[in-house]
């Protein structure tokens, strides 16, 4: 299939987990991808990878808490490939992990910064120079939306803002033809999520949380991705997309 086919998509978070699954994907529809986050190393390889089965990546490391980087990764998209069609602000962190009195000053803004305020300065950047029919996707998550979880609170606030920027950038650039979603997944089976724990007791017990018993893997979570970003979607926007294997509905 060439469902991105000359398209033009941006990946944040993309040296594993979720971004790593779904840059490769998009590259395998069609797209020029641009590659984005800290490590440059795996950014390469992922890069590589991608030419070697026949797609186009480039790649440019920083660090998304910075604005800076956000115009740089919009910029280097136009001076590679001539404009961006698709965004996948994905890059975020777990957060503290600990009990609300116990989150630093600097903690609490780390996660804020990675996980909200990141998706804000590449929105930001991203919007002026779309055409419509272009998609911007936010990876939110059912944590601060439909469940809450104790020792989490940083990570939730950032998630649920994520939510409301997701609906006023697309009631306020709807108008426009660019659509703004957010994709909520469940329990991924990622490098992050082993930060949550990763003994068997954990790993049993946050499968059980899951209407389908289990957690999904990062290739799932990217086809949810590829919907939100190609044409497929096209009267979609303004949603927070739960792909989340029913852990917001179950009980048992």
């Amino acid at each position: 299939m060439n469902t991105l086919k000359n398209k033009v998509a941006l990946v944040t978070g993309a040296s594993s987990g979720i971004g790593r699954a779904t840059a490769k994907l998009f590259a395998q529809e069609g797209a020029r991808v641009i590659v984005a986050a800290r490590r440059k190393k795996e950014l390469d390889l992922l890069a590589e990878e991608i030419s070697r089965e026949g797609g186009e990546a480039k790649t440019l490391a920083g660090d998304v808490t910075q604005e800076s980087y956000a115009k740089a990764l919009v910029d280097f998209s136009i001076q590679e490939y001539g404009g961006l069609d698709i965004a996948f602000n994905n890059a975020g962190t777990l957060g503290a992990c600990c009990s609300a009195p116990d989150i630093t000053f600097e903690s609490w803004n780390h996660t804020i910064s990675t996980n909200l305020s990141a998706a804000f300065w590449g929105a930001k950047y991203q919007l002026p120079v779309m055409k419509p029919g272009s998609s911007i996707i936010f990876t939110s998550s059912f944590v601060g939306y439909t469940i809450g979880m104790p020792e989490k609170a940083d990570y939730a606030a950032s998630k649920a803002g994520l939510i409301g920027l997701t609906k006023a950038l697309a009631s306020e650039y709807g108008s426009s033809g660019i659509r703004l979603n957010a994709l909520l997944p469940g329990g991924t089976d990622t490098p992050m999520s082993e930060k949550f724990g990763s003994s068997p007791e954990v790993i049993d017990f946050v499968k059980s949380m899951h209407a389908l018993k289990r957690t999904a893997s990062p290739e799932e979570i990217a086809k949810s991705a590829l919907y939100l970003a190609s044409d497929l979607s096209s009267f979609t926007t303004g949603t927070a997309m739960l792909v989340d294997g029913g852990v917001s509905i179950c009980k048992t």
